[in-house]
């Protein structure tokens, strides 16, 4: 039997157990792909929903946006109102392992970049993103991942050993943030593969 090196496992959201796109909303709001693609990347784009990670409220953002996009604003105010259809459920494999894991005993964490605001949206809407020992979301930090200090939030919110600390995220540079300051981390590939991370780590699972 291979000794258990860890203490706590910590759950990024978004791609590992959250299935996310803004595509499971615009696919049905712009039906022409190209057009689709172009305001997602030039309007819409992955930079500005970080900002509403970062901290940023939603009613500021999409202000801002539509004035500078007038010609767009039905759909930039879709991508607030909107915003829990981007959201298509809970990844299954990945939330039977995680109670596994807590069944197990051992602490579980979440850490994300996530809108403070959408965090409890999503929290209403999936029971499942609220059985956590404790969280660390971006937006209500106003900072993220994968800068330092988030990190450290999660460590010295909850007393943890970065040593004793398994985490995983689908993103590697948030990985390497992790690795980092210390902690065990593994790109997130499935639950398949996270499984077989942890048993590594010594954890009797199924």
């Amino acid at each position: 039997m291979t000794e258990r090196t860890i203490d706590v496992v910590v759950f990024d959201i978004g791609g590992v157990l959250l299935d996310w796109s803004p595509d499971y909303l615009y696919a049905d709001l712009i039906p022409d792909a190209e057009q689709r693609t172009r305001f997602l990347t030039e309007v819409a784009t992955p930079a500005w929903n970080a900002e509403q990670d970062a901290g940023r409220p939603w009613a500021e953002a999409v202000a801002e946006l539509a004035g500078q996009h007038p010609e767009h604003r039905e759909w930039i105010e879709a991508y607030d109102t909107g915003w829990l259809t981007m959201a298509k459920g809970i990844i299954e494999d990945t939330a039977d392992l995680l109670n596994e894991i807590r069944a197990l005993g051992l602490p579980t964490y979440a850490l994300t970049n996530f809108s403070h605001e959408k965090w409890a949206v999503a929290q209403e809407a999936f029971p499942t993103l609220t059985v956590f020992d404790g969280e660390v979301v971006s937006g209500t930090e106003q900072t993220v991942k994968p800068g330092e200090k988030i990190y450290r939030i999660l460590l010295e919110r909850y007393d943890l050993d970065p040593a004793r600390t398994f985490y995983t995220d689908d993103m590697q540079y948030n990985v390497d943030g992790a690795r980092a300051v210390g902690i065990d981390a593994e790109l997130f590939t499935g639950a398949a593969d996270l499984r077989n991370h942890l048993r590594d780590r010594g954890l009797e699972l199924s």
